[in-house]
């Protein structure tokens, strides 16, 4: 889908903190770059500022999965026009998206994992457990499985799993076991729904109420219903193959799933001599981001060079 297809929104416009985005307009260098890709543009904050620093001539293609969101890119940005192309897609899918584009090679790639706060705030979506809404979490919207399916028909163990693997959830087999419980009377089917149970399944004495209980599953169903690790490992490959030399490949992650998988690939490109990294420890938010956004906190930026 280009940018053609996607009518921009009639509602009033998102603002999404762009994370570290003074670093990211620093070390990408975008004032030389002649085609930029942002693989998750979500609503378009990194991508406004990130045009303004880039030349008049200069081609910016934002993919992302969301079309919600990418119709709020759309409004952002129609201001520039032509230089502008939005595609709906997973980022796993770069390579197809250049080449339907007649694009060889790109100069730049960002990505920005994780969810929005666009799509915590919008309670259909069902990935947040703050708000009552269905029990979906799929960023896609088409996509078959929604995170009610898996929490409704997975076995015990299968649930067990993901929450520990995806979740690095401590009592993943209490709360799998109060899930399975809980459905044999009825369907799990929203948000708040699931959240009480994960509260109730978690011992008292050990909660931590700077985070709530059911964070960690919420986000370990999240990646499973859209499969964002396996798709982050395709997506860097893929980008890393398709930079020019020269080139700059950024990637901001929010929890250590994704970050161990960005510093393994990066490291191993770099291993074979076809990546120089350029942050040698990840960079983090600074205190004047912190002021203006606190949940930039949990962010670490890696960035690497094509040699």
């Amino acid at each position: 889908m280009n940018a053609l297809e996607i009518m921009p929104t009639t509602m009033n416009q998102i603002y999404h903190y762009p994370v570290m985005y003074r670093e990211i307009l620093t070390l990408l260098n975008l004032s030389e770059k002649k085609v930029v890709v942002d693989c998750t543009v979500g609503v378009g904050s990194h991508a406004l500022r990130m045009l303004e620093a880039m030349k008049s001539d200069a081609l910016f293609i934002g993919i992302d999965r969301d079309e919600d969101s990418l119709s709020q890119a759309c409004a952002k940005l129609q201001i520039f026009g032509k230089r502008v192309i939005l595609i709906k897609s997973d980022f796993s899918n770069i390579d197809s998206v250049l080449l339907n584009l007649h694009i060889a090679k790109a100069d730049a790639f960002i990505f920005d994992l994780g969810i929005s706060t666009y799509q915590l705030s919008e309670s259909n979506r069902g990935f947040s457990f703050s708000k009552e809404g269905p029990l979906d979490m799929r960023m896609d919207k088409n996509s078959f499985v929604c995170a009610a399916d898996l929490v409704n028909n997975l076995s015990e163990i299968e649930l067990e799993n993901i929450f520990r693997k995806f979740g690095e959830e401590r009592y993943a087999y209490r709360i799998a076991r109060a899930i399975t419980d809980m459905r044999r009377r009825e369907p799990i089917v929203t948000t708040t729904q699931l959240a009480e149970i994960i509260l109730r399944a978690t011992p008292l004495k050990v909660r931590d109420w700077r985070l709530h209980p059911a964070t960690r599953v919420f986000q370990a169903l999240r990646i499973a219903v859209n499969r964002e690790l396996e798709a982050l490992k395709a997506g860097i490959d893929k980008a890393v193959t398709l930079l020019n030399a020269g080139g700059r490949i950024a990637v901001i992650s929010f929890h250590s799933l994704e970050d161990r998988i960005v510093k393994h690939t990066l490291r191993d490109f770099s291993h074979k001599g076809v990546l120089k990294i350029i942050t040698k420890k990840p960079i983090i938010a600074g205190e004047q981001e912190l002021l203006e956004n606190n949940p930039s906190r949990s962010a670490k930026l890696r960035v690497a060079e094509k040699i």
